[in-house]
């Protein structure tokens, strides 16, 4: 049985109204911000850059979860990392990355972001990597 989605208001003003997003549009954000650091070659699951998007949030799920408790979110990610890339430094670009892209783009305070990483990658993936 697949799980509701969950809807978090982001902003909301008597006089203009209110502004809702739902945990799916979140999960996103964080999965391309996770994969934008030089080094990451995609979350656990093999997808990058454009293939987030068309992924389905099941897959999506299995790899970031986002958790939205008064106002402030909890971010758990899970990727794929090149060989010979520093991991802390590489692994503190993603939280860096997926901070800044939920602050800036919702407004959430981003309370924290965990980053695991699941293989290290030695080849090119043939699905690609965003740039």
């Amino acid at each position: 049985m697949a799980e509701k989605r969950k809807i978090f208001t982001i902003y909301d003003d008597d006089t203009l109204g209110t502004v809702q997003i739902s945990d799916e549009v979140l999960t996103i954000i964080s999965a391309l911000a996770a994969t934008e650091p030089e080094g990451i070659v995609s979350i656990r699951d093999g997808l990058s850059g454009e293939q987030i998007t068309k992924s389905g949030m099941k897959t999506l799920a299995k790899s970031v979860k986002v958790n939205v408790d008064k106002g402030e979110a909890t971010v758990q990610v899970v990727l794929n990392i090149k060989y010979g890339y520093n991991i802390p430094e590489t692994t503190k670009q993603v939280q860096e990355r997926v901070r800044d892209a939920l602050e800036n783009m919702t407004g959430l305070k981003v309370k924290s972001v965990h980053v695991s990483i699941a293989d290290i990658v030695t080849e090119p993936i043939k699905k690609g990597r965003a740039k």
